[in-house]
């Protein structure tokens, strides 16, 4: 039987710019200690309201994402393995956009 592997995902976000602007870095930890990061950014517009998890699901899914292209550059090797690129088709996972 196969050995379950666990590999960890921080999420940190923060906001700036008078509160306008929320940034959220998705760190990916492999059990090696390697690491992969993916960063976002949400920006609320002066006339909208407050609402500061608006701004961090906008940010950390956007972190979330660029995690996963960042997570397919990683894999690039595997066209030397396959002769097919890696790649991320839209949709995975589940999710539509």
């Amino acid at each position: 039987m196969a050995r379950a592997k666990r590999w960890t995902v921080d999420i940190v976000i923060d906001e700036r710019d008078d509160e306008r602007r929320t940034r959220a870095e998705a760190r990916l930890r492999m059990p090696d200690g390697s690491g992969l990061v993916g960063s976002g950014v949400a920006w609320r517009h002066p006339a909208d309201p407050r609402v500061p998890q608006i701004g961090d699901e906008l940010a950390v899914s956007r972190a979330l994402d660029d995690l996963a292209h960042v997570l397919v550059e990683a894999a690039g090797d595997i066209g030397r393995i396959t002769r097919k690129g890696a790649y991320r088709r839209r949709g995975d996972a589940g999710g539509t956009r």
